[in-house]
């Protein structure tokens, strides 16, 4: 499980990146927490070095989730072990069916975020994902999904219509108002899957606080984005499976498969349109429903070809995502989980995909 004890003290020495603009030279780790201060038993610590991050954010992934549904605590467990070992320390889950709460109590596993259960319309996701129900419902099922999880719940915003043939809005406007008041009154925020462009403006009006994958935004709804400070996590990892999907539904939908084929072929465009309106971005890979864990190095990438700034897109997985999610990055005091590399990866975000160390509370694994 991890190589020293929580309460062995821990030297980690090169260049700790606390900020963007915040380079020292070393950090201490004592009984699983951070020092900027020489420790008592300083003299036998075991000491790590290279370039230092905090723990990777994957703001959107699915722990507990396959392409069937919800997966025994054994694929769970292996589903967090992948995030691990590519350095994602924090993930926000997306959504799942599966109780995941045991994670928590394994201090060697990512801590999660999670956003409860998705909640769709009856035969307007993928089948075993959510809780289905009509817009009468929303108000209830969100706040029970909001006192389930961790602060979020997940709406799934669009899903194809199949007496349309395409991609349309799930919910009715005035519902999504009341369910997201009810959200924020409990505490909660609220986000949303949506593909295409119809659900957008509802959503954001109705005081959403992001959306999921976000393929559809356009030059008249990004403005609306940035003024109501709405972020995105476009997932772009997962946007690549898109053309794939299209044939498949060719022959049935093909509708629904042109503008799956638009969304896809936009997307970078998209992304960063978002990003120069002052959107905020943040880095989500999709993982669990189809895609495997583990690949937030390949996000960062994404962003970047994109054509999101590298420290922004590092940003987006490191303190920029901390901070948006409320949880600590390298400040006195934080729980150490942390990733060293050999080189900077402010100069190429492709380090990320090859982590030296991962510290998680203060233990190094591997």
């Amino acid at each position: 499980m991890s190589d020293h004890k929580a309460s062995q003290v821990l030297h980690v020495k090169g260049r700790v990146l606390v900020g963007p603009d915040d380079v020292r030279d070393e950090l201490w780790v004592v009984d699983g927490r951070i020092s900027y201060g020489r420790p008592a038993g300083a003299d036998g610590a075991v000491t790590v070095t290279g370039w230092v991050l905090p723990g990777l954010v994957d703001a959107h992934c699915h722990v507990g989730l396959d392409h069937h549904g919800a997966v025994d605590a054994a694929t769970s467990e292996k589903q967090a072990l992948a995030d691990r070992e590519a350095g994602a320390l924090l993930l926000r889950d997306a959504g799942s069916p599966a109780d995941t709460r045991w994670i928590d109590d394994r201090e060697d596993l990512p801590k999660i975020i999670r956003a409860g259960r998705h909640i769709a319309r009856p035969r307007r996701y993928t089948r075993n994902y959510a809780h289905e129900i009509e817009p009468d419902e929303l108000v209830a099922y969100v706040a029970q999904e909001a006192r389930r999880g961790d602060g979020w719940v997940k709406l799934v915003g669009d899903w194809i219509d199949r007496e349309v043939g395409d991609l349309t809005a799930c919910w009715p406007r005035e519902a999504v108002e009341a369910a997201i008041a009810e959200a924020h009154r409990l505490g909660a925020r609220v986000t949303a899957h949506c593909f295409a462009e119809d659900s957008l403006r509802d959503l954001v009006e109705a005081g959403i606080d992001c959306v999921e994958h976000a393929t559809g935004l356009t030059e008249d709804t990004i403005p609306l984005f940035a003024e109501r400070g709405v972020a995105i996590v476009p997932t772009l990892v997962n946007i690549a499976t898109f053309p794939s999907l299209a044939a498949g539904g060719d022959a049935k939908f093909p509708r629904w498969s042109a503008h799956m084929r638009r969304l896809h072929e936009r997307r970078y465009d998209t992304v960063r349109s978002a990003y120069d309106a002052g959107v905020p971005v943040f880095v989500g890979t999709d993982a669990g429903g189809v895609l495997a864990h583990g690949l937030v190095a390949d996000e960062v990438a994404e962003l970047v070809k994109a054509g999101i700034p590298a420290l922004d897109a590092l940003s987006a997985t490191t303190w920029g995502a901390r901070q948006w999610l409320g949880r600590p990055v390298l400040e006195e005091g934080a729980p150490a989980d942390l990733v060293v590399y050999d080189e900077d990866p402010r100069a190429d975000v492709r380090v990320l995909a090859a982590p030296r160390r991962v510290v998680l509370n203060g233990r190094v694994i591997g």
